[in-house]
């Protein structure tokens, strides 16, 4: 989200709010369940506002994470087709650079975190009942006719500005359905604090008012509405995020640097890329805001994240990552930029990895806003940490369960306390961090196969994941 300068006024702005900042965890979480996560490890941070030159070399080692869970167009394209079987991935304390990164928006900025830089393994294809028919089908699936596909979408995706005391931003949304429903990221209609006003601007330049029907904070999804909906609206398509792969082609539309209805292309550069985000207080005046982290409360958003190499820039939150056949596989959310050290801040804008929530998520999570205003998350019940364990004569990176709750949906299937879980539903697991974002990606009622190293020996364990408890925080 960009930063828009604030109403016109006798009195200087107040300038941007600024965003909370996360601070370092203990090596294990206490409150016993998946969800919990209160930890993050280097930040990647962004401003988007009096941005220095990065210092070289801008790397650092990664601490662990220890968070406990949780316009039809005459072109021809074959389906989707199933994704990679998981891969175990490298160590994760095999040497990472901790990068710089920023959810979109200047008036809310969010950091993100990674305990390394391996690339996600595919992942098995779950099929997906509310795929939407396919708005173009292309002719040549290895080189997409790129303008049908930005003509198809781009009526299906807005801009979106928040206005209020301390100045605002802009962001972008996807519009849901046609009754008026448009779907973004919460730290957009977050960003302007209390009292704030949102205004939707449509592909054609139609502006309306709009009202917040939800919010989710813990994955950083919204639902708002426009006032006086127009019956023209077009729904965006969508698509299953299962059934992308590394690889595919893709574009993003959405409202960078306010410059609305803004495409651009790349690929998918990795699947369940576990990040985090939490809110960041910004020194601006401090020099490196990396090296002035406070939690501020609030649970940190963990994502199993679709990693893109288009080009996404502040004000793209919210906005649509779409396959070639324009249907809708992630919002976007966040992006990464260089880290900086010796004082100066970060370097903000795209270098060609960026972030989205996949759309099975998103789609989840605007179904309940929707329906009740607030959504549901799954719920495990067990703490866990970062560890290394036996595997046949190697040894590989696991999440080790800490605690088991008991009652819990983990405790009924048999999971126990030393548990070294290396996958779920065949997707590698390298960490606490992975753990949360498979679980977290995963709806109410879901029934998970979870491999475990126990004694030595894998297992499969299936576990029927519930709703969490509203007293859990």
């Amino acid at each position: 989200m960009t930063q828009q300068p604030p109403p016109q006024s006798p009195q200087p702005p107040a300038g941007a709010p600024e965003p909370p900042e996360s601070a370092p965890q203990p090596p294990e979480a206490a409150s016993g369940h998946e969800d919990a996560s209160q930890q993050t490890a280097p930040l990647w941070y962004e401003q988007t506002q009096t941005l220095a030159q990065p210092q070289f070399p801008a790397y650092s080692p990664v601490v662990p994470q220890t968070p406990t869970e949780s316009h039809p167009a005459a072109l021809t394209q074959p389906g989707a087709k199933p994704a990679q079987s998981a891969k175990p991935r490298r160590l994760a304390e095999a040497a990472a650079i901790a990068l710089v990164a920023a959810v979109l928006a200047s008036a809310g900025t969010y950091a993100v975190t990674r305990t390394d830089v391996a690339a996600a393994p595919a992942t098995p294809a779950r099929v997906s009942s509310t795929t939407s028919a396919s708005p173009v089908v292309q002719a040549n699936a290895s080189a997409p006719n790129w303008s049908v596909t930005a003509g198809a979408v781009s009526p299906s995706v807005v801009a979106i500005t928040v206005t209020s005391s301390q100045g605002g931003g802009q962001g972008s949304g996807v519009i849901f359905d046609t009754k008026g429903h448009i779907l973004t990221n919460n730290h957009v209609v977050a960003a302007g604090g209390a009292g704030s006003k949102l205004t939707v601007t449509l592909n054609d330049k139609r502006t309306y008012d709009a009202t917040i029907v939800g919010t989710d904070p813990s994955t950083d999804l919204a639902v708002i509405k426009l006032t006086n909906a127009p019956d023209d609206l077009r729904a965006i398509a969508l698509g299953d995020a299962n059934a992308i792969k590394v690889g595919d082609q893709v574009m993003a539309v959405g409202n960078p640097l306010g410059l609305a209805g803004t495409v651009t292309t790349g690929i998918v550069s990795a699947l369940n890329r576990p990040v985090t985000t939490s809110d960041q207080q910004q020194q601006q005046q401090q020099g490196d805001p990396t090296q002035q982290q406070q939690q501020t409360g609030g649970e940190p958003v963990v994502t199993n994240a679709i990693q893109t190499s288009a080009a996404i820039n502040p004000g793209n939150s919210g906005g649509a990552l779409v396959n070639a056949n324009g249907q809708l596989i992630g919002i976007n959310s966040a992006i990464a930029s260089l880290g900086s050290s010796g004082g100066s801040s970060s370097q903000s804008g795209n270098i060609g990895i960026g972030f989205a929530i996949p759309v099975n998520e998103a789609r989840s999570i605007a179904d309940q806003l929707i329906t009740s205003g607030k959504a549901t998350h799954p719920y495990l019940g067990v703490s866990s940490k970062d560890g290394v364990v036996a595997f046949g004569s190697a040894k590989r990176a696991a999440a080790v369960l800490t605690n088991v709750v008991s009652g819990t949906p983990a405790d009924k299937a048999g999971l126990q306390a030393n548990d070294a879980i290396i996958a779920v539903d065949g997707n590698s697991i390298d960490g606490s961090l992975s753990l949360v974002a498979q679980v977290r990606e995963r709806s109410v009622g879901d029934k998970v196969t979870i491999t475990v190293l126990r004694d030595g020996k894998s297992k499969d364990i299936d576990v029927t994941l519930t709703a969490k408890p509203a007293s859990t925080p």
